[in-house]
């Protein structure tokens, strides 16, 4: 097996802060900063900021610091409008061909997350929020799906935070991921799939935006504990 390069650790090192907020959109990376907080000389850095910049992560400037990526509304909504393709992909397959111990699974998280919110604790809303999603996606059971479903997923990673900021927006999370996993249990294609693509357009950034999901019946905003 071929060894990771100083590079390419680099490159998930810093992706991982980008990806889990710490560096937000729109902070410049300084090369000798980074430099000296990983202990490395500046060539690696450079190297592994080149290979954010090809993925999306970073926007390269001439002869300034990169940045990261801070996408156009445009852009943002067509990103949006991806995943939400992807991950409608993934819960239609997922009504079909996930297991009884993946749908028990899902149920489980589904009910920590309950909880979570009942206790305000925001953070682990999020972290629950992202292992539902990542279960729905692994139940479709087809791995390139899902592969391009969880890499849009962590690009936009930074702008989905706010989902999990207040107890409104939990709750409305909570029933979105309720009728997703109803539909899932009843195997219920079209249900799962429109149910998916709605919960994934319903995100704080996208507000005002010109983006909505297919008409869809109104979902239920009450908590249900288990």
């Amino acid at each position: 097996m071929r060894a990771v390069t100083r590079t390419e650790e680099l490159r998930l090192q810093i992706a991982d802060e980008i990806t889990s907020g710490r560096l937000a959109p729109g902070t410049a990376l300084e090369e000798v900063e980074i430099a000296k907080r990983y202990g490395v000389s500046r060539t690696p850095v450079r190297e592994a900021i080149r290979d954010l910049a090809a993925s999306g992560l970073v926007e390269a400037r001439p002869h300034r610091s990169a940045l990261v990526a801070r996408p156009s509304m445009e852009r943002l909504r067509g990103m949006f409008e991806v995943m939400a393709e992807l991950e409608c992909m993934c819960a239609v397959q997922a009504a079909v061909h996930m297991t009884a111990a993946e749908r028990a699974g899902l149920e489980r998280l589904h009910a920590e997350l309950a909880i979570a919110i009942h206790a305000g604790e925001e953070t682990q809303c999020g972290l629950l929020d992202e292992r539902f999603h990542a279960a729905v996606n692994a139940g479709c059971h087809n791995d390139y799906l899902a592969e391009l479903a969880v890499g849009t997923r962590i690009k936009l990673r930074p702008f989905l935070k706010d989902k999990y900021r207040g107890l409104e927006r939990l709750a409305q999370s909570y029933a979105e991921h309720d009728r997703v996993l109803t539909a899932i249990q009843r195997g219920d294609r079209a249900e799962a799939g429109e149910a998916m693509r709605a919960h994934v357009f319903t995100t704080p950034v996208l507000d005002g935006a010109a983006v909505a999901p297919a008409a869809s019946e109104p979902f239920p905003v009450s908590l249900a504990t288990a």
